[in-house]
């Protein structure tokens, strides 16, 4: 019996030691996070204010031989129920999207947060997804360009890697159909193609830094339009984080989390409250529409939502479920920002189905929100566990300038 339990034990750290070993190995320093390197200058701005790009990968990527980055985590030793990453504590993500070079990466992330990409200057993708508000910006609806306001809250952009639809209304397919979108929108970006290729070819230090990302282009080739997309895109797939209290509960570390929270996963989890359901774990998203009748802000008309997207008047008021990682982060929430609250947020669902739905106002609601009844308590130990979904540890570097030398707002969320 003492060989047999020994045998355990040796096993069991043995298993741990290599899980630590490979989360060590993910998190190396790299140029573009802002938490683990320096001395990052020494790769940002070199004398004569010219800018090298990164030749490493970011964190929780392993670079091949193809000079390809290639997603590593410990989700990847795990099954996934028919490949779409659902299921519970330990199964695996959805398929990744991975592959794009260092440099690729990097030249993504001084786009990202250029404000040349915009018709005049004033606004870049960071003005709407701020990495200090968990690349969201901390408004019930966004602002664009000239002040202009939205009719929807910024999602998140982390682990936007495993998604298959953006938009709030699941109009995009792809990273790159999505951005054009905010890029030529007149009231987000307020650009056009030709403006951007126009604006962009005009810079040389981007001409210079578009030809090391993409090195079969000729010294003397334009920028085009989509290696614009694949940058920006390449920078986005980067933004991981799997890394939290409940990501190290979930690989074996019992401790990782407090009696409370492992109440409130408990009741996230339960066949009552049936969070997990619609926010199944590992990604805490299921990728679906749901009909949950938020109701919007005073005075605004409904939202149909998917509804226009599918042509479908049974998603009227239809909105893709949005992962729960960082969510502590992305207040105020749902896509009007209706909840200014976590706490305001679950308390919503515990009210049960269809009590926020206008008389007279047809909506096909989502079939599982009923009455869960759960008390005060329980509802404080749901929020006790969502914000063990939070990770910032490979939140990227803001670069100190950009290639258009336009100004880099310090308070992006302002």
């Amino acid at each position: 019996m003492i060989k047999i339990l020994n045998s355990i034990f040796f096993k069991r750290n043995a298993l741990m030691l290599v899980s630590a070993a490979i989360m060590m190995l993910l998190v190396l320093p790299s140029c573009m996070n802002s938490n683990k390197w320096e001395n990052q200058d020494q790769y940002v701005a070199l004398s004569g204010g010219q800018i090298e790009l990164c030749k490493t990968c970011p964190p929780g990527f392993l670079l091949n031989e193809k000079n390809q980055c290639i997603a590593k985590n410990l989700y990847q030793q795990y099954e996934s129920l028919q490949d779409v990453g659902v299921g519970g504590l330990k199964s695996a993500l959805p398929a990744v999207r991975d592959g794009f070079s260092p440099q690729q990466i990097d030249l993504g992330r001084y786009l990202f947060f250029d404000p040349v990409l915009s018709a005049d200057g004033s606004v870049s993708c960071a003005s709407c997804h701020d990495p200090d508000q968990g690349f969201s910006d901390g408004k019930p609806v966004s602002s664009g360009i000239h002040g202009a306001q939205l009719s929807r809250s910024s999602p998140s952009l982390w682990n936007v890697a495993y998604l298959n639809r953006f938009f709030w209304d699941a109009r995009a397919t792809s990273l790159e159909e999505q951005m054009t979108g905010p890029l030529f929108s007149s009231e987000e970006m307020g650009n056009n193609p030709e403006n951007l290729k126009v604006s962009m070819n005009e810079i040389p230090m981007y001409r210079r830094l578009f030809t090391e990302a993409f090195p079969e282009k000729e010294v003397n080739d334009s920028i085009q339009l989509h290696e614009i997309y694949t940058a920006l895109a390449a920078f986005q797939t980067s933004l991981i984080s799997l890394n939290s209290k409940y990501d190290r509960y979930a690989h074996g570390y019992a401790n990782a989390l407090n009696e409370r929270e492992i109440k409130g996963l408990n009741i996230f989890r339960s066949f009552v409250a049936r969070c997990a359901e619609c926010h199944t774990p590992p990604l805490f998203t299921n990728q679906q529409i749901a009909v949950i009748g938020t109701p919007e802000p005073t005075g605004k008309p409904r939202d149909i939502g998917a509804e226009k997207t599918f042509n479908d008047p049974s998603r009227k008021g239809g909105f893709k479920v949005p992962s729960l990682r960082n969510i502590e982060k992305t207040a105020p929430y749902m896509h009007s920002g209706r909840f200014e609250s976590l706490r305001e947020t679950v308390e919503f669902y515990t009210k049960g189905r269809g009590h926020a739905v206008r008389e007279g106002e047809k909506l096909y609601l989502h079939w599982h929100i009923w009455e869960p009844e759960l008390t005060s308590a329980e509802l404080d130990l749901l929020v006790d566990f969502l914000k063990t979904l939070t990770d910032e540890s490979f939140t990227p570097k803001i670069p100190e300038t950009v290639p258009s030398n336009l100004h880099l707002q310090k308070d992006i969320s302002s």
